[in-house]
């Protein structure tokens, strides 16, 4: 029998900051089994799982480079030694790339793709046979806006993001015989540190491009990512849906 939902296990990846945290707290709200993945942010990443836990959840925090295979089996092989089987997967972890296209090194283009695509692979290979012997699970992954519209400047990053669209897709049809959904959350402009490279006047021009005339909270993306989360969301599956104000339809 499956577990009551709010005592589920969630897996989010770059949990320490931005997206991620604001996943795993609304999460916490529920008092949901956390784990919480970063890289570097250890601080960060602490800062998040006491806040959580001070909402009532379980939280254990894993630090793992998103873009080395051998890292995220070792993830693995340290939460299987505690028992802690993800029953809902967040792929939200990734990097953004500026730069014209031009000038993108072979270096950068397997970085960017491995940590924001092949991760996304990864992970769900890995964490699949626990879901599939339960004939449930979730797996959401986190693309953007550019995945299906592309970006001038963001050639590399639109790529990844559009990789991402098309292997939710594919996925989804493959596990719906399992009860296993695959959806994405295709984000427009939130309000988190990957706007720190813009300058206020940059961020106002952007604002007035949105229909709604304001950027995302990434609690607003956090709530649609806990709504595909929930059981009775049991027929959504396949989807690229954005929450981006209206700005790209």
């Amino acid at each position: 029998m499956q577990r009551p939902f709010s005592e589920q296990t969630v897996l989010i990846t770059g949990g320490s900051r931005g997206i991620g945290a604001a996943i795993a707290k609304r999460f916490a709200k529920e008092g949901f089994n956390i784990i919480l993945h970063y890289l570097n942010s250890h601080e960060a990443a602490n800062q998040v799982a006491r806040e959580c836990i001070e909402m009532g959840a379980n939280v254990i925090t894993i630090s793992a480079d998103l873009s080395s295979k051998e890292a995220l089996v070792r993830m693995k092989d340290k939460l299987d030694a505690l028992e802690l089987y993800p029953d809902i997967i967040i792929n939200n972890g990734g990097i953004s790339h500026y730069g014209m296209f031009m000038d993108i090194t072979d270096d950068e283009w397997d970085k960017v793709m491995n940590i924001n695509m092949k991760s996304v692979y990864i992970i769900s290979q890995l964490f699949m046979p626990h879901m599939l012997k339960g004939k449930y699970g979730r797996i959401i992954n986190i693309s953007s806006v550019w995945g299906s519209s592309g970006a001038a400047c963001e050639v590399l990053y639109s790529a990844s993001k559009g990789a991402i669209n098309s292997f939710t897709k594919a996925l989804a049809k493959e596990l719906a015989p399992s009860g296993i959904t695959v959806n994405a959350v295709a984000p427009g402009v939130v309000d988190t540190d990957m706007m720190n490279d813009f300058n206020h006047e940059e961020k106002q021009a952007l604002e007035q491009e949105i229909p709604l005339g304001r950027f995302a909270e990434a609690a607003e993306v956090a709530s649609l990512v806990y709504y595909l989360a929930l059981p009775e969301s049991s027929y959504i599956t396949g989807q690229i849906i954005s929450p981006n104000g209206g700005w790209i339809t």
